[in-house]
């Protein structure tokens, strides 16, 4: 099979998963909108080209050309990733600094990671594995305290009541307002 297919099947069953994840708290329009940029040219050919099936094609990228042309167009244009809620501070000696993530944007997040978590580890997937993942890069991100005491209580809540606990309290407790 040629890599171009096997990427879109991964890319399209990662975006179903984030939408049924959405769905179920609520938020259908990212459900239904969530990664569309992965099928633009700039994102997809590079996706097939560094296709490998068992993590992201944009750590190939990087790996062999030191940077993501992909992701660089992916960041800016998806607001469930971090690296969006990253801005230049008042106070020019701080440099960037990360600002709070709007509940939405960071359970959009949260769905994301829950679904590379399934794509990626298949059936070896359980609720604690988005929590594992996060923590192999918790030192690098930039995420504002509040965003990143949120998410983390999101990930252990999953990790030790599971998908249906977890998505009834995003959906009763986070998403009400």
């Amino acid at each position: 099979m040629n890599k171009a297919w096997l990427h879109f099947k991964t890319i399209t069953y990662h975006k179903y998963l984030v939408m049924q994840g959405c769905f179920k708290v609520g938020l259908y329009k990212q459900g239904l909108l969530h990664d569309l940029s992965k099928y633009t040219p700039s994102e997809f050919i590079v996706g097939a080209k560094y296709y490998q099936g068992n993590r992201s094609p944009n750590n190939a990228e990087r790996e062999d050309i030191g940077y993501s042309s992909a992701w660089l167009h992916h960041k800016g244009r998806n607001k469930h990733h971090y690296e969006y809620w990253i801005d230049y501070s008042e106070a020019v000696e701080d440099g960037l600094v990360p600002v709070p993530i709007p509940d939405r944007y960071l359970v959009e997040m949260f769905m994301d990671r829950v679904a590379a978590s399934k794509v990626y580890n298949g059936k070896n997937y359980t609720d604690k594995s988005p929590l594992e993942y996060y923590e192999l890069g918790k030192g690098i991100r930039m995420l504002h305290k509040k965003s990143k005491k949120k998410l983390e209580f999101l990930l252990h809540m999953l990790a030790e009541k599971g998908e249906d606990y977890t998505f009834r309290y995003i959906r009763k407790r986070i998403l009400i307002k």
